[in-house]
C-alpha cells in the first residue's frame, strides 16, 4: 500500500505514519517542515495555508497513492484544496474529524446519524470555530472523494506523542507526589481512544474500503477516572495521595472542567457528549482499544524519554490546575 500522510510528524499523524511503516507500506509525508518525520518516509514540503502555491510540491510530485490520511483541524479550505488536487491521484481519503461536528447538546449514545452543526462549508476562511472547521473538512473530503472518503470522528485522544497536554499533565503532576486533587467520582466513566489504536483502525478501515462517518472512540467506561489516575500513580512510582473531591466543590472553587483538570467533566450535557457517545459502528468495524494501564505506562515512558516535557501545540492553550488553586482546595 502507498500512503500519503498530510502532516505525519506529530501525535495522530505520526502514529498513522509509524503504523504504516510497521506494515512495510510506502509512505510519503507532506508537511511544513517544522518537525522531523519518522525515518523511512519520502518527504514533500509545503504549507497548506498558502493555497495552490503551498501545495506545489504535492502537485508537482509524480505518482499516486492508495490512501491519503488528513488530520487538519484549521480552516476547511486547506482540506478542500488538497482533496481536489488528489481526487484523481488517490484511491481513498481518510479525514480525521471529531465528534464535535454533532450539534450540541449531543445526547448520550448518539450515533453517526445524529444532527450535525449548521453553517459549515468547505469554503469557510478566517477564524472558523473548531466544530465548523471539522465539519467543513468532512464536507470537503466528501465533495472530492464521495464514497471513497472515510470520516473518523474521534473524541478524546490520548497516548504517547500527545501534544495537547491532558494525560502528560496528570502524569507530571502525580509524579511530583504529595496530595493531589482528584475530581470525583472515581467511578465516572471515560471514553477515549489511544492514538495508536486510532491509527491502526484507520489503516485497516481504509484498506477495507470503508467510507462514511465512524465515531472512533472506546466504549463508555472502557476506563474510569479512578482507574486512569491510579495508573498514573502506579507507573510514576510517586506514592502520590489522590484526594477525591466532589464536583460541586471543584466548580464552586472555580475549577474549569476539561481544561483545569484535564479529561474530567461533571455530569451533564458536556459529559454525555464527550464520554457517553455512540461507539458501536467503529467497534463492529474492528476498533480495539488497549487497556488504560498500557496507554498510561507507554505515555510515561515517552514523556521521560523527552526529559519530562511534552510538546505543546501552538494553537491550543496549556491545560492544568493552577497550583495556587490546588493549594486552596487541599486546605479545605
Amino acid at each position: 500500500m502507498k500512503l500519503l500522510m498530510l502532516g505525519g510528524t506529530e501525535f495522530v499523524g505520526r502514529a498513522v505514519t509509524e503504523a504504516a511503516l510497521e506494515r512495510d507500506w510506502e509512505v510519503t509525508v507532506f508537511h511544513r517542515g517544522h518537525h522531523a518525520p519518522p525515518p523511512g518516509v519520502r518527504v514533500l514540503t509545503g504549507d497548506r495555508t498558502g493555497g495552490e502555491r503551498g501545495l506545489a510540491a504535492l502537485a508537482d510530485h509524480a505518482g499516486d497513492w492508495d490512501l491519503v490520511v488528513d488530520t487538519w483541524s484549521g480552516v476547511p479550505t486547506a482540506v478542500r484544496d488538497a482533496a481536489r488536487l488528489l481526487a484523481d491521484r488517490a484511491g481513498h481519503y481518510t479525514y480525521v474529524s471529531s465528534r464535535s461536528v454533532y450539534a450540541y447538546p449531543a445526547p448520550a449514545g448518539l450515533d453517526e446519524d445524529g444532527p450535525l452543526v449548521g453553517g459549515a462549508s468547505p469554503d469557510e476562511e478566517g477564524d472558523v470555530p473548531y466544530d465548523r472547521a471539522k465539519r467543513g473538512g468532512e464536507l470537503a473530503a466528501l465533495d472530492a472523494f464521495g464514497d471513497r472518503a472515510l470520516l473518523a470522528r474521534a473524541g478524546l485522544i490520548i497516548g504517547p506523542g500527545e501534544n495537547i497536554g491532558r494525560l502528560p499533565w496528570w502524569l507530571t503532576r502525580i509524579a511530583r507526589g504529595g496530595p493531589v486533587i482528584a475530581p470525583g467520582p472515581r467511578t465516572a466513566q471515560l471514553q477515549y481512544v489511544d492514538a495508536r489504536d486510532l491509527a491502526s483502525w484507520i489503516l485497516d478501515a481504509a484498506a477495507a474500503g470503508l467510507h462514511g462517518p465512524y465515531n472512533t472512540v472506546s466504549r463508555p467506561g472502557h476506563t474510569t477516572m479512578g482507574e486512569l489516575l491510579d495508573a498514573c500513580v502506579r507507573v510514576t512510582g510517586s506514592g502520590a495521595e489522590l484526594r477525591w473531591t466532589d464536583p460541586d466543590t471543584l466548580l464552586a472553587a472555580g475549577v474549569e472542567p476539561w481544561s483545569g483538570l484535564p479529561v474530567w467533566l461533571p455530569e451533564g450535557e458536556l459529559y454525555d457528549a464527550l464520554h457517553q457517545g455512540g461507539y458501536a459502528r467503529a467497534e463492529a468495524a474492528g476498533l480495539r482499544c488497549r487497556p488504560v494501564g498500557e496507554t498510561v505506562a507507554d505515555t510515561w515512558t515517552w514523556l521521560r524519554e523527552r526529559g519530562g516535557t511534552a510538546p505543546q501545540r501552538p494553537d491550543r492553550p496549556a491545560v492544568g490546575l493552577d497550583p495556587r488553586l490546588e493549594e486552596k482546595l487541599l486546605a479545605l
